[in-house]
């Protein structure tokens, strides 16, 4: 659950994107920048940042950026110009990393064996998360404006701000092993070991994409209901359908754990793709939008912890750092995704959001193959 409410800050503008834009009076090209800022921003944050896990302690450093996340928030919540929407949410980005300090956490402390259920379970906690932001966050914006939105999402950063001690102690003993470096040397370690782990590399590059797809549809979807009639309190109920994933998510982690992380991405993405195809005869239909919706319910969360599968199982002084890289490149394509998303949406409409999606799928699909089929069955995850 801690997981999910530090992650959700991101997802609060998808449901009421379409009254921001017309709060701020800006165009759906323009209030693409929103996330897609906050996306590029969380990369850059990343990068500066959550290395200091293999130096600090990841359960200290969460604690310092969940305090700075609640600032960030309260700034969306209350500005009045959209140059300092922007600039606040942007801000929240690049400190929204305590997200990604728990996995690595969470890897230190189980049975290697179990590493994807593990996963799953986190993965879980995000789903959740999700769902707050996009279902609470539609009906609170139909009923009571968009700031509302942001008030609450406040208040439950308030909350974990005094809960996260405890569900998150500092580990015990000596300082972590990389405590002997400085902060510029403990940045410049992170190229080499990326080099030295390609692996990391692919799977980043893959869940880029797989998160660009995620944006980028469902900030259509924000723009799209609307357009048709829709109120955003529908983007809200459609984000229901999350709530399969408590049930299959851990089921599909543990499946990965017997099957190898390579062979379940591969198969995982080729049935999103079946999703993607589907979408381009939900122009005018929220219902035929739900059968999509659950496709990637079901198959996208997976894509991602299969691919944290291939690299946290490695040295445990080094996995803060290959998380850095995995989530640089992660929200690199999320940024990308959002603002291509909002562009594509503005150009062509719903076809545009669905042409995008096919093209970022059909990559995805390939890369995880190429990946499945040129690792050694006995080096395989």
């Amino acid at each position: 659950m801690t997981t999910g409410i530090v992650v959700a800050n991101a997802y609060y503008i998808h449901p009421v994107i379409a009254l921001v834009a017309e709060g701020f009076g800006v165009t759906a090209a323009m209030i693409g920048l929103v996330p897609a800022l906050n996306q590029l921003a969380l990369a850059v944050g990343i990068f500066l940042f959550l290395p200091l896990g293999d130096r600090m302690g990841n359960a200290r450093l969460a604690r310092i950026f969940v305090a700075l996340q609640l600032v960030c928030v309260l700034g969306m919540a209350v500005a009045g110009e959209f140059y300092l929407f922007v600039a606040a949410s942007t801000l929240l980005g690049l400190v929204t990393i305590a997200p990604y300090l728990i996995p690595t956490y969470v890897s230190k402390r189980v049975d290697p064996k179990e590493l994807g259920k593990a996963q799953a379970l986190l993965t879980v906690g995000i789903i959740v998360g999700i769902l707050f932001a996009r279902l609470g966050g539609g009906i609170l914006g139909e009923y009571f404006g968009w700031r509302a939105v942001f008030y609450a999402a406040a208040a439950a950063m308030l909350t974990i701000a005094a809960v996260l001690p405890v569900v998150m102690p500092k580990r015990s003993g000596g300082p972590p092993p990389q405590g002997s470096l400085s902060y510029a040397g403990l940045l410049a370690s992170t190229f080499p070991i990326a080099r030295s782990h390609p692996v990391v590399l692919m799977s980043g590059t893959i869940q880029g994409l797989n998160f660009g797809v995620f944006l980028a549809l469902w900030l259509g979807i924000g723009l799209h209901l609307p357009d048709i009639g829709y109120g955003v309190d529908m983007v809200g109920y459609l984000a229901g359908f999350s709530i399969i994933n408590l049930a299959t998510t851990p089921f599909l982690g543990a499946w990965a754990d017997r099957v190898g992380a390579l062979r379940a991405r591969a198969l995982l993405s080729a049935g999103q793709l079946a999703g993607v195809l589907l979408l381009f005869l939900a122009d005018e239909s929220f219902w035929v939008l739900c059968i999509p919706i659950v496709i990637f319910n079901l198959v996208g969360p997976v894509i991602d912890v299969s691919g944290r599968m291939t690299f946290l199982a490695l040295e445990p002084d080094i996995r803060t750092r290959l998380m850095t890289v995995y989530i640089i490149l992660m929200f690199i394509g999320g940024g990308l995704g959002s603002w291509l998303g909002t562009a594509a949406y503005d150009w062509v409409g719903w076809t545009g959001t669905c042409l995008l999606t096919l093209v970022l799928s059909l990559a995805i699909v390939t890369l995880s193959f190429v990946a499945w089929r040129r690792t050694p069955a006995h080096a395989a995850p």
